[in-house]
């Protein structure tokens, strides 16, 4: 859909290393940066006859070609441009298509030209890639031009690759930061293409005859990352290379299949507008176009020794760690709609981590280390730091991951979530079976399972001082949103057991659910809305977590529960969205969509949506969508470019599943 403007527009996003943004009103304005705002230059102009025209990047001495118009779908954004001698449309795709393992981890964009002569003129449009891409520290590349032959089913082409002349794939580790490894290619099979790598420069470029009729032209942009994951232990390429034997082809593949692949991105680019304009309008629309690359591009998907999918989220703008459950709880609305698998991918780390002798505790872990190290969480003990107030998430100081892999360390429960991921892991395994029909996936986790619902019979009615997923507004006693969420966790556990032949189990549980929910409908009433805290009536809160009631059918909270909660809302909002609770202005996008997925009144959930898109057209802070804000300024507080923005799409999943 044609925007005016928004906090920061997609151009490349394939994972959480390689993505490419531009935070500028035009694309001409600066060079793009990648999500936490290093700069990762590409350029681009348009030679007519004797004139050049940038396009893309910071313009130096030449002069720009007005921009137009841009347009932001589920996998592209495209960029109309136009002086008097000649229109231009650049398109960039990233295809992440949710039934293709193989499109979805293959990290190979699509950059395309479309030229309309309006003069009779020669045209050529260039386009260069920065060492930025592939080096943090602006070395010396090495590199160089290459022509490949064509074989079966697969053109001829012209490419270009740089990188590093010494190689250390997975050097970094933690929060904002980027890659220092790997190769940057651009190819083209234009047989008139020229290709080029620059020593001096540090720059691959890619110049691109026009048609003397004007038409299409185009080039494949990839980033090979050598190795992709640590996985307890075990170095994981990216699950693409199952089927491709090497970068070159992948490439070769993504240029052979351009116009397949182009004609299923734009189905699902107008199923996803589609279904978002019927339920939300254009409000709606606008965000989940925004949220469905972020979203998916915000994690790695790779295989383990198995072959299973492992679907890895980066924790962005906040500590880094890799395979959060609280980040991945918000997340699955998205991929439960297209395809469940990548849940189940996003959950078997986590099972295999709370299966090591190192995890001691009867609860679930909160994540399984900090990207890219799949191997063992942060928050090991330090000594000389516990009980100093150190914050791993805030505290550059944290020694290196390869210091405790799974299976060593000792692991600092007041950093952990006990009643949120309980009641996370539950939930999104029943989720996971709901979607399939089958309680298959969860019968082998049966046991951990057994042990997480216990732990929120004894604790979650009335939850101690806890962290919860919102752990920015700190430990809190009495949380009734966290023992919402302890609630509907029981009430999955039951659902699975049910899945399993366990009826009398099942029963059990859900009786045990359903007590517990009349009790919570007692204590958190404040009169014409529901607490915070359990015994502080002047406090209120999202109940997000009870969005799952919906979603299950499982009817433990009357129609008038959600009535006051909502009505409470819409008296509470602000410019940019309804707080998060009392304690301050800020809120959370996904929490957002989250309560209005508990409605089916379309206006109320119109009112809820549209001032979150208000938010992302109009924050004056130019980061990726970001989930965490102030309602008032629209200012962002943290957190960038997460997979959390899959969130978005509750509303849509509410429906699918209603139906």
């Amino acid at each position: 859909m044609k925007i005016k403007k928004a906090a920061a527009i997609p151009l490349i996003l394939q994972d959480p290393f390689f993505s490419i943004w531009s935070d500028a009103d035009h694309l001409y304005d600066k060079d793009p940066v990648h999500w936490c705002g290093e700069r990762q230059r590409l350029q681009g102009y348009i030679k007519v006859d004797d004139a050049v025209y940038c396009f893309l990047g910071e313009r130096g001495i030449h002069e720009a070609i007005p921009q137009q118009w841009v347009d932001v779908t589920a996998t592209a954004t495209e960029y109309m441009f136009e002086n008097e001698k000649v229109k231009l449309s650049v398109r960039f795709t990233s295809p992440l298509l949710p039934d293709s393992i193989e499109l979805l981890s293959r990290p190979c964009a699509y950059v395309d030209f479309q030229v309309e002569k309006k003069t009779e003129c020669r045209a050529e449009v260039c386009f260069t890639v920065s060492s930025d891409l592939v080096s943090r520290r602006r070395e010396r590349m090495a590199g160089g031009s290459y022509c490949r032959p064509g074989k079966k089913e697969v053109p001829p082409y012209k490419y270009a690759v740089m990188g590093r002349a010494v190689q250390q794939p997975l050097s970094g580790s933690g929060d904002r930061v980027t890659a220092d490894w790997g190769y940057a290619y651009l190819a083209s099979a234009q047989e008139d293409a020229r290709l080029a790598f620059s020593l001096e420069a540090g720059e691959l470029s890619c110049c691109l005859p026009v048609p003397e009729a004007g038409g299409h032209t185009g080039l494949v942009l990839a980033w090979d990352d050598l190795v992709s994951i640590n996985y307890f232990g075990e170095w994981k390429k990216g699950a693409w290379t199952r089927s491709y034997g090497t970068i070159l082809d992948a490439v070769g593949a993504a240029l052979s299949d351009r116009e397949e692949v182009f004609k299923r991105a734009q189905k699902l680019d107008r199923e996803i507008f589609d279904k978002a304009f019927s339920l939300g309008g254009e409000a709606y629309a606008y965000i989940c176009c925004f949220s469905y690359r972020h979203a998916v591009a915000a994690h790695k998907l790779i295989l383990d020794e198995e072959g299973n999918v492992i679907f890895l989220s980066k924790e962005n703008d906040s500590n880094g760690c890799i395979g959060t459950v609280d980040v991945s709880y918000p997340s699955v609305p998205l991929f439960l709609l297209y395809n469940p698998e990548l849940v189940k991918g996003m959950l078997r780390p986590i099972f295999r981590f709370a299966s090591c002798d190192v995890w001691e505790y009867d609860f679930a872990p909160h994540d399984v280390g900090r990207y890219p190290y799949a191997w063992g969480q942060v928050y090991a003990l330090i000594e000389g730091k516990k009980g100093m107030g150190y914050e791993p998430w805030k505290d550059d100081v944290c020694p290196p991951l390869y210091s405790y892999p799974a299976g060593c360390g000792i692991y600092d429960p007041v950093y952990q979530m006990p009643v949120e991921e309980c009641g996370n892991m539950l939930i999104m395994t029943e989720a996971v079976c709901m979607a399939e029909g089958s309680g298959d996936f969860a019968g082998p986790w049966m046991g951990i399972l057994e042990k997480w619902v216990k732990y929120l019979i004894q604790f979650g009615s009335d939850p101690g001082e806890q962290l919860c997923t919102d752990d920015f507004a700190g430990h809190l006693a009495h949380n009734t949103n966290l023992s919402l969420k302890a609630i509907m966790g029981i009430e999955a556990y039951a659902r699975l057991l049910g899945r399993l032949g366990r009826e009398a189990e099942a029963e059990e549980y859900h009786e045990r659910a359903r007590d517990m929910s009349a009790d919570w409908c007692k204590r958190a009433d404040a009169g014409d809305h529901y607490m915070l805290a359990f015994g502080s009536p002047e406090t209120w809160s999202l109940k997000y977590n009870m969005v799952w009631d919906k979603i299950f059918g499982s009817g433990l909270f009357g129609e008038e529960v959600y009535e006051k909660e909502l009505a409470w809302y819409e008296k509470k909002t602000g410019v940019y969205g309804v707080p998060l609770d009392s304690r301050a202005s800020y809120t959370k996008s996904d929490w957002i969509l989250w309560c209005a997925a508990m409605t089916q009144d379309r206006e109320r959930q119109r009112r809820l949506i549209q001032p979150v898109a208000d938010y992302l057209e109009n924050s004056p802070t130019r980061v990726p969508f970001s989930d965490w804000y102030d309602s008032e300024t629209g200012k962002y507080c943290h957190f960038i470019a997460r997979s959390v923005q899959g969130g978005i799409f509750m509303p849509l999943l509410e429906q699918a599943l209603r139906r």
